[in-house]
């Protein structure tokens, strides 16, 4: 596997310690990890494209190998793109594995080439999730055991301005 690319796609509005405890992980698995953040506006982000891949970019500097990307296309075609190998999806509870393993059938189909790989947070990240995250921050409570300082530093902001 260290020969392919994989592809970690997900929202990340905002990106959290749980996401970056998957990405520590895998990484060391792979030649190339590319962080897809899905522009997603039918999700109403509440950061906008650009903000939320600098964030990442940010949280995640420190490995050599890791590629943020934006994209607003199907996710199969963002794959088949950058030529990737290996779809990274986290599961945190037994909640996610239905949905992410419709996703997973349903990119089988689309992309019969591409193999998806699901890992699990460490224990004390498994309970983050970024819209929990999200509204706990625009109620004015304090995230930065959740997220990096940059990520939290930016909700603040995107709440001020917002208000």
């Amino acid at each position: 596997m260290r020969n392919r690319i994989a592809v970690y796609p997900g929202t990340f509005d905002p990106i959290t310690n749980g996401h970056v405890d998957l990405v520590d992980r895998a990484a060391p698995l792979f030649e190339t990890l590319v962080v897809g953040v899905a522009a997603s506006p039918a999700k109403g982000p509440a950061l906008a494209l650009d903000l939320r891949v600098d964030l990442a970019r940010k949280a995640l500097a420190a490995y050599p190998n890791v590629e943020v990307r934006g994209f607003d296309c199907l996710l199969a075609h963002f794959v088949s793109e950058i030529g990737g190998g290996v779809l990274l999806r986290g599961l945190r509870a037994v909640s996610d594995f239905e949905y992410e393993f419709q996703l997973a059938s349903m990119n089988r189909h689309l992309i019969p080439e591409v193999e998806t790989l699901f890992l699990t947070p460490a224990e004390q990240y498994g309970f983050i999730s970024s819209s929990l995250v999200r509204e706990i921050s625009r109620l004015g409570g304090d995230v930065s055991a959740f997220v990096p300082e940059a990520v939290a530093e930016a909700l603040r902001a995107e709440w001020r301005r917002t208000g």
